[in-house]
């Protein structure tokens, strides 16, 4: 059975915004935080994405042709689900729309895919699988810098699983990981 993994990147008061990356993310940019994200997207058997993120990255990935960013390769042949109501058509190479029943879909998906299915930000899909208890792990990385507004990646109030500290590693200019496993009752 497969894994439901969450990788989020996020500043320490949870800020996850793609709107302010350039004043939390890029200036923490090092071959190790790199190196970081392409090994795990080239771990990932399946990909899930909420229809936000989905957009994004399908606006920019497919047209990286020479693989200079590294796993461009692998995010435009590796098999997408995309959770969405609203997408009609999603034109972005192997992906597919899960537009009903998605709890469903998803547990599907753990069962047909034997190693990871990883969850690339997308905040409000994470937030539906939480309340279903389906995320096996969480993977953070902690950018050191506090922006104070814009979108969080958890929300005030809400309910999370009690997790297991399964891994830490810091990386160049203070960005740590840390690894989360659910623990599922």
């Amino acid at each position: 059975m497969g894994k439901l993994i969450v990788s989020a990147w996020i500043t320490l008061d949870g800020i996850f915004d793609a709107d302010s990356m350039p004043e939390w993310f890029v200036p923490f940019d090092s071959i190790e935080r790199q190196k970081y994200i392409r090994d795990g997207i080239l771990a990932a058997d399946a990909i899930l994405l909420g229809r936000t993120t989905y957009e994004m990255l399908a606006s920019f990935w497919p047209n990286q042709k020479n693989d200079d960013m590294g796993p461009a390769a692998k995010l435009n042949s590796v098999p997408k689900f995309v959770v969405s109501t609203k997408l009609k058509k999603a034109e972005w190479n192997n992906s597919t729309i899960v537009n009903q029943n998605f709890v469903g879909e998803i547990i599907k998906l753990k069962m047909q895919y034997r190693g990871e299915i990883q969850i690339e930000g997308s905040a409000t899909l994470v937030h539906s699988l939480m309340k279903e208890n389906l995320i096996d792990e969480f993977r953070l990385l902690v950018h050191p810098i506090i922006i104070g507004s814009g979108k969080r990646f958890f929300k005030d109030g809400m309910k999370t699983p009690e997790m297991k500290l399964v891994n830490t590693q810091t990386l160049d200019k203070g960005v740590i990981l840390l690894c989360y496993q659910s623990i599922k009752k």
